[in-house]
């Protein structure tokens, strides 16, 4: 019987590119592309990383909001950034941790979810998991984005894709879906963006 390559085993140009400009994982690519089509991230900014580890996301965070902003990154690992005063880290489960416990200073002008489940081979259980990861992002903006704030949240394709667009455009004035280039051929994960929380 034949195995299939895993393409994630080695590094690609993305990889290596982001590791040459201090990113520990090319996900940075993805967040640069969204942020330049949306204009998401300003200087001075309150920001709420979800699944942040390894920490691409949240030093892309910082270097937008300045040292007059505000990141907060959360995630059940550890993160490869440099300590900041204008950072804080939480290890936290985010579907179990309380939402208060992640509002220390909110309200936020911008929530980000990068949050993927473990894959487990199962097609529609990861999309399943990833449902459930993005509706618990969009719980959490909505209780603690300001009004008029974004929101970015990775999900993979699947049964729930409209289910997910619904509840976000409640929320949002404005809705994108996005898949950005940096995203590798045979994922099956997208973005969804809303600004202008209601």
């Amino acid at each position: 019987m034949s195995r299939r390559r895993n393409p994630y085993a080695r590094p690609d140009a993305r990889t290596r590119a982001a590791k040459a400009q201090g990113y520990p994982a090319r996900s940075i690519f993805k967040l640069e592309e969204i942020d330049e089509r949306v204009r998401l991230l300003r200087r001075g900014q309150k920001l709420l990383d979800l699944g942040a580890a390894p920490g691409s996301w949240t030093l892309y965070a910082l270097e937008h909001v300045g040292p007059e902003g505000r990141v907060v990154a959360v995630d059940l690992f550890s993160l490869k950034a440099p300590a900041a005063p204008n950072l804080t880290v939480l290890e936290a489960d985010v579907l179990t941790a309380p939402i208060e416990s992640l509002a220390i200073f909110a309200p936020y002008d911008v929530v980000l979810s990068d949050m993927a489940p473990n894959t487990s081979g199962s097609k529609i259980r990861d999309q399943a998991l990833s449902f459930e990861l993005f509706m618990r992002a969009l719980e959490i903006a909505a209780e603690l984005g300001r009004p008029g704030g974004s929101f970015v949240s990775k999900l993979f394709m699947g049964p729930d894709f409209e289910a997910a667009r619904r509840a976000l455009s409640e929320r949002f004035s404005s809705v994108r879906v996005m898949r950005p280039e940096g995203t590798r051929k045979q994922s099956s994960e997208l973005f969804l963006v809303g600004l202008g929380r209601r």
